[in-house]
């Protein structure tokens, strides 16, 4: 399952954001440093360090892991590892598959959680290859696309203007993506339900279901 969240973060923490990024030029580094071997041949992009890049991501983590469609559709048990990124004229990362382990933990998700407004920059689109061919991803500032970690991606090259995005990967409680899917369409129409202020006992018997899946399918 794939899936894009909108206004995952407001304007005014991008703005806090994007100030203190414009402010501290000196924290990035060359990215192909934190890249896996199969990635870093292909991988031209810079990558925050300190103390002003780990606090970013790690607001950008509590939202996200605050955000009741992100925590629907990952299932999240923890957010591995988050990066904040920045792509200048010319830079890119070739197509590549994420590493499947990383701190000695299995990844099971990736997202892409976008900083600036896409008319701010030409190129720097996110592609993401599945069975029918490539989807392109440039979402608004403070949207966020999540992604099967087993996906071919790339960045294409930025043309004008710099990218500015955080990008991050998941351990979900749920391992099998086609169970995280039913839950989340669970989730759903429980939502849906509750909205439509259906009859209570119709909403016990999803909420049932829903604790009785996650018995079944829940890696702790």
């Amino acid at each position: 399952m794939l899936i894009c969240i909108e206004n995952v973060i407001d304007l005014a923490m991008l703005n806090a954001w994007r100030e203190a990024i414009v402010a501290a030029p000196d924290m990035f580094a060359d990215g192909a440093k934190t890249a896996g071997w199969q990635a870093r041949e292909v991988k031209r992009n810079q990558q925050g360090q300190g103390e002003v890049a780990t606090r970013i991501t790690n607001m950008a983590q509590e939202k996200l892991l605050a955000h009741p469609v992100f925590k629907a559709a990952s299932q999240p048990k923890t957010i591995i590892r988050t990066l904040l990124s920045k792509y200048e004229v010319g830079m890119a990362y070739g197509s590549h598959v994420d590493e499947a382990l990383m701190v000695g933990q299995r990844v099971d998700l990736s997202f892409t959680l976008f900083l600036n407004d896409p008319e701010s920059y030409d190129g720097g689109a996110l592609i993401i290859e599945n069975l029918t061919g490539e989807e392109s991803y440039k979402l608004n500032a403070g949207s966020v696309v999540l992604y099967s970690t087993t996906a071919l991606h790339r960045v294409e090259e930025v043309k004008s203007g710099t990218r500015l995005a955080i990008v991050g990967w998941v351990r979900s409680l749920i391992r099998n993506p086609q169970d995280r899917e039913t839950l989340f369409d669970l989730e759903n129409l429980i939502a849906s339900l509750r909205t439509a202020k259906a009859d209570r006992a119709m909403i016990d018997a999803a909420l049932k279901i829903r604790a009785n899946l996650m018995q079944k399918w829940l890696e702790d």
